[in-house]
């Protein structure tokens, strides 16, 4: 028998990529900025609410995941999953353990942790995080600006954002299949009590954990593959593509609040052929005159080419920001100014809005007074676009991580979300 369940992304562009995956393979899943936006009258087997969780303090990430289960199990969502970044992106104290922490105490029973993702090359081995070929710890995750991920032992990094012991579940549990997961699930509770983390080395893994979960009713932590599969088996849908609303035509715009090489390469082939504004967070101006500047600048281009403006600068200008205002400090006020911009554009007839980076996207989305929006199937470009409905009327957005994509997605996102000819 179906169940339907309601997911909470701890940001917005994991969410939205997400639902896409949904609405690629039959299974409608409305987006949700809000948890008030959830009605008794909502129809869809799986509704995604997309939260800012991951970076928040740990008291206000409970206070969303109070506020999500409410609202889903007021409208009939029996199941409640937390969907993760694959590399398990989190600060020192949460959320990712904290979330286990809440699902495990409304199940009554140890929550099922999943990272990683085969198909991106991101994979749990014996407990450790392999972030494209190389440990997590070695890789460019190390220098994320607010969740760096200096230590691959999983457990070990987890234990400092949940009192509860975790267990491993290895790949080789896994490879023996269903069976022997179980037995090994329930060992691993019965010794330690706490929390299960499962390998991901392959594509099976993740398999295996997902029947583990359905089977045993555990609550389900995880990243992109597994809460995927997991919401499609308890939807028992499938299809063709969901019908969904074409782009909307008109002036298009880019923001890129991410940081790091990936996102600069990107601003980078972009301006090859488009004008980028670049701010600098460090300006002490008010922000309504720095929001006023840079409108200004726009007047020149809006509606008669893409444009981009951004706040992202190489290493050392974000050491000299988080030096100022702190880690998190700089990130709240490039977000800030950057949401303010995007709701003047908005307002001055904006259609088409690509957004990089998690965090700058929730704070887009809010800025533009969004509660709701309906997933494109991911497509040539993956997921992440969607229409939504608001104060100043429909708009296309492509909510991206500044981390994914290849060299020109700007340019190629830009082009896909112009409306096709009937």
């Amino acid at each position: 028998m179906a169940q339907r369940l309601g997911i909470v992304g701890d940001d917005f562009t994991g969410a939205m990529l997400i639902a896409g995956e949904l609405e690629a393979v039959g299974v409608p899943c409305p987006i949700l900025f809000t948890p008030t936006a959830l009605t008794a009258s909502e129809t869809a087997p799986v509704v995604m609410l997309a939260t800012r969780a991951r970076v928040a303090p740990r008291a206000e990430a409970l206070a969303i995941l109070e506020d999500a289960a409410k609202a889903f199990a007021a409208a009939g969502y029996d199941k409640l999953a937390y969907k993760a970044c694959a590399s398990f992106d989190s600060t020192a104290t949460g959320n990712i353990g904290t979330a286990a922490d809440f699902l495990a105490a409304r199940a009554g029973r140890p929550a099922l942790l999943n990272a990683g993702a085969p198909r991106y090359n991101v994979t749990v081995f014996e407990g450790h995080l392999f972030y494209r070929g190389t440990l997590v710890s070695e890789s460019i995750k190390r220098f994320d600006p607010l969740t760096p991920m200096t230590d691959p032992n999983l457990i070990r990094f987890l234990s400092h954002q949940t009192e509860r012991p975790i267990a491993l579940l290895p790949h080789g549990k896994l490879q023996g299949g269903i069976e022997s997961a179980r037995q090994a699930l329930a060992d691993a509770g019965a010794q330690h009590g706490g929390h299960v983390l499962t390998d991901t080395a392959d594509d099976n893994d993740v398999a295996v954990a997902v029947k583990l979960a359905i089977q045993t009713g555990a609550p389900v932590v995880g990243s992109d593959p597994m809460v995927f599969e997991y919401a499609r088996n308890l939807a028992g849908v499938g299809g063709p593509p969901s019908a969904t609303p074409s782009h909307v035509d008109g002036p298009a715009a880019v923001l890129v609040g991410s940081v790091g090489p990936i996102a600069l390469g990107h601003l980078a082939r972009f301006e090859q052929s488009h004008p980028v504004l670049r701010l600098n967070v460090q300006d002490a101006r008010p922000e309504e005159a720095r929001v006023a500047e840079a409108l200004a600048w726009t007047d020149a281009h809006f509606g008669r080419r893409p444009f981009a403006i951004t706040t992202a600068e190489d290493p050392d200008g974000v050491a000299r920001a988080q030096a100022a205002f702190g880690a998190l400090g700089a990130a709240r006020k490039a977000e800030a100014l950057l949401a303010a911009i995007a709701k003047r554009l908005y307002e001055k007839g904006a259609k088409r809005i690509v957004v990089a980076g998690g965090e700058t996207s929730g704070a887009v989305v809010a800025a533009l007074g969004l509660s709701r929006a309906r997933a494109l199937p991911a497509g040539p470009l993956g997921g992440g676009f969607c229409i939504a409905e608001g104060p100043a009327g429909p708009v296309s957005l492509y909510l991206k991580s500044g981390k994914l994509g290849a060299e020109d997605i700007l340019e190629r996102a830009i082009e896909f979300m112009q409306p096709k000819a009937p």
